[in-house]
């Protein structure tokens, strides 16, 4: 990657989402620099330092129109003080975005980007302060593309019938809708200050469907990883059934209204003018 004393767009961490992200801005000819905390593959070497107030890793970073930071800050301080090391070396014109979880939302069933949140939340102290600065916040649902494969978060969240019965909603954005929605805010980043948005694929998946569906192919992953036995023990397609009986579940996917703490993210793709393009996840 060229060196660039200005662009249009600096990727502060240049982790799972650039994969999506930089081809992107290469397809919409946004000028870019990311980094990452070694250097590799061309990225520019760099690591925040949230107890320095040194300014010399800021000098190895070129100016940019937006600043996007995709590692978690923290607690009371941080975002002050990032954006204060970069704008002393590079001037204060920049925009910036930080991507967040979903998790901090708390109503008990519908959610959207006005709904309450958990402020005593150290990422989202940490949010609101750069909001607070002018910047904006994507909280993101459960990321999936690439190495990220929810069939292989099954096995994780439930080992047994009991576990299977917990699962309520799943919310996930695709890293190729996570690009598109980052490269929206970009372009609308004039009327972006100080906003915090909610962003999923516009789908609330039903845990007992995506079990259902996945069962056997799950077992079968199972079976080559850990053997046929582990694999034998994981009835998931029979304890769902079984669940459905039991609980008066006549078809799934199960209403969202069933599901508890469930996400709306359509004003966000509404805001932005362009909508999730990537489909339901398989």
């Amino acid at each position: 990657m060229l060196r660039l004393k200005s662009v249009d767009f600096l990727i502060l961490g240049a982790g799972w989402t650039s994969q999506f992200l930089i081809p992107l801005l290469k397809k919409e000819s946004i000028s870019f620099a990311a980094t990452t905390t070694t250097g590799h593959d061309e990225t520019i070497p760099f690591k925040f330092d949230p107890g320095s107030d040194d300014t010399t890793p800021y000098n190895h970073l070129p100016s940019a129109k937006t600043v996007l930071v995709t590692f978690p800050l923290k607690g009371t301080g941080q975002s002050q003080l990032i954006m204060e090391l970069y704008r002393s070396v590079h001037g204060a014109e920049n925009f910036w975005i930080q991507l967040g979880s979903t998790g901090i939302f708390t109503a008990e069933h519908w959610n959207d980007c006005t709904s309450p949140y958990d402020k005593e939340n150290a990422r989202a102290i940490a949010e609101d302060e750069l909001r607070g600065l002018g910047g904006c916040v994507l909280n993101l649902a459960g990321l999936y593309g690439g190495q990220r494969d929810p069939k292989n978060w099954v096995v994780r969240v439930a080992k047994t019938k009991e576990q299977v019965k917990a699962k309520l909603a799943l919310h996930l954005v695709h890293g190729g809708d996570v690009a598109t929605a980052i490269v929206g805010v970009y372009r609308r980043r004039g009327e972006m200050g100080g906003k915090r948005w909610l962003v999923t694929d516009l789908r609330v998946y039903d845990w007992w469907d995506l079990i259902q569906d996945w069962g056997a192919e799950v077992q079968e992953r199972v079976s080559k990883e850990d053997g046929e036995e582990a694999a034998k023990a994981l009835e998931y397609t029979k304890w769902v059934g079984e669940l459905m009986l039991e609980t008066g579940v006549r078809s799934l996917p199960r209403s969202a209204e069933g599901l508890g703490r469930v996400l709306d993210s359509r004003a966000f793709w509404e805001e932005i003018g362009v909508w999730p393009g990537q489909g339901r996840a398989k």
